[in-house]
């Protein structure tokens, strides 16, 4: 069964095009062009950024109530392009008075030291981080219990992790937001995944050569039935960034992979990516057909990587798994 991608599934409340339409117009026309080019976009983006982009910080901002703390959560898979939305609104969401702040599930992983001592302990593929049972999932309830709380003296640190280093910075050198805070923006690739009640067959190589027992596919199930939970729950509006299908993701990880060597000079070959993406699979391919049954906003992506479709409040039916 294949997501939905015909325009005009669901539009914006039509008071949010209209004002939409005119802060991109007018206010936000020299801010989106200073997004773009600081993201390297290509300058068609801001078609995409007046259609969905804007709506949706202009949507959100409609959401929060005054004196609360609005917790959004922002999932969807590899290359689907999480970040790059937060970044958007949070900066949408500064220009209107908001206080806001963004924090990433890819910011709370376990050290190298903690995994590799899980890998030893539990099964070798814990080593890698991505899937459930790789994060402190207690330091993120402690972040975000404390953005929740914060005051307008406050002062909150949020966890870093460094990628390049497969490790989590030093606390001591993590940002600080300072002052109370009107809405969170957490995201992340697994945020809000529900535990498998499918048989856990293997479904790839990974699964078939290197977790042989099943005893890894077990761990993360009984993750999301634990913790996990109970971190998901502190998401008040879900929205998903849904992908045509895993084929896209992979395709959408690789070009992310090239980018980021021809950046740097450091990544993956194709193999390592394909081993490393195969770790995430079959989460990703539950959301997949779960999360558009639920969640309070759904983007559809197009196998071109564009947003054609959205969706509000609506059930409208799964993303190819």
């Amino acid at each position: 069964m294949g997501n939905k991608l015909e325009t005009g599934i669901c539009r914006w409340p039509e008071e949010i095009i209209k004002l939409s339409r005119e802060l991109a117009g007018t206010s936000l026309r020299q801010v989106i062009g200073s997004f773009i080019q600081k993201h390297q976009l290509p300058a068609d983006f801001s078609h995409e950024i007046e259609a969905y982009y804007l709506p949706l910080a202009l949507w959100l901002m409609k959401r929060h109530k005054e004196g609360q703390t609005l917790v959004v959560g922002i999932s969807g898979g590899q290359g689907t392009g999480k970040s790059t939305l937060s970044d958007f609104i949070c900066l949408i969401l500064a220009k209107q008075g908001f206080n806001c702040c963004t924090f990433s599930l890819d910011d709370i992983y376990l050290t190298h030291s903690q995994r590799l001592q899980l890998s030893e302990e539990v099964h070798p593929l814990l080593r890698t981080r991505g899937v459930p049972g790789t994060h402190d999932v207690q330091l993120g309830l402690d972040t975000l219990d404390a953005l929740c709380s914060a005051g307008d003296q406050s002062q909150v640190s949020l966890p870093r992790f460094d990628k390049s280093k497969d490790d989590r910075v030093p606390s001591n050198l993590w940002p600080v937001h300072s002052g109370k805070v009107d809405i969170v923006l957490h995201e992340g690739w697994c945020l809000g995944a529900k535990a498998s009640i499918t048989p856990i067959q293997p479904i790839n190589s990974l699964e078939r050569l290197e977790d042989t027992s099943g005893s890894w596919r077990r761990f993360i199930n009984q993750q999301l039935e634990g913790i996990y939970r109970e971190l998901f729950q502190r998401v008040d509006i879900m929205v998903m960034l849904c992908a045509p299908g895993m084929e896209s993701i992979f395709e959408w990880r690789k070009l992310q992979e090239q980018k980021l060597r021809k950046r740097t000079g450091a990544g993956m070959e194709e193999s390592e990516l394909d081993r490393f993406i195969e770790h995430y699979e079959r989460i990703t391919r539950n959301l997949l057909i779960d999360m558009p049954n639920w969640a309070d906003c759904i983007l559809y992506l197009g196998e071109d990587h564009h947003i054609r479709a959205v969706s509000i409040g609506v059930q409208i039916g799964e993303c190819k798994g």
